[in-house]
This record gives structure tokens, C-alpha cells and sequence, in this order.
């Protein structure tokens, strides 16, 4: 159905559907870009207690830091 078929009160419908369409993209935009600054805090804080990890490969890192935790759970 285009538009100019629709009645006010189903364009009206339409309009709100898209702002809580846009609304729950930006909340999506958000929740990203503080999920990343906290990603990047906590490596920063790592690199701060344990300069080495910035010579570690990804794999040696996660089985360094498995065995470090392996004793706290």
C-alpha cells in the first residue's frame, strides 16, 4: 500500500513504528560504543599491570591470563 492510499490514522501508526524502529538502533549504537570504550579500558588497565601482554599473541595472552584466573573460580 503506498502512502498516498493510506488513511492519517495508518500513516500516523506507521511514523511511530518507525521512531521506535529508530529509537532501538540508536539504544543498539550506543550499547556498542560503551561495550568497545569499556573493551578497550580494561585492556589499557592490563597493559598497565602487565606491560609484556602487548608482545603476546592473542592465543598466548588467553592461555597466560586461563591460568592466572584458573585458581580464582
Amino acid at each position: 500500500m503506498s502512502q498516498s492510499n493510506m488513511s492519517e490514522e495508518e500513516k500516523k501508526v506507521l511514523q511511530a513504528k518507525h521512531r521506535v524502529e529508530e529509537a532501538k538502533a540508536r539504544n543498539r549504537v550506543k550499547e556498542q560504543k560503551a561495550r568497545t570504550h569499556r573493551l578497550i579500558q580494561e585492556g589499557a588497565l592490563l597493559e598497565s599491570i602487565a606491560p609484556s601482554v602487548r608482545d603476546m599473541s592473542m592465543e598466548q595472552l588467553k592461555r597466560e591470563l586461563m591460568i592466572c584466573l584458573q585458581g580464582l573460580s
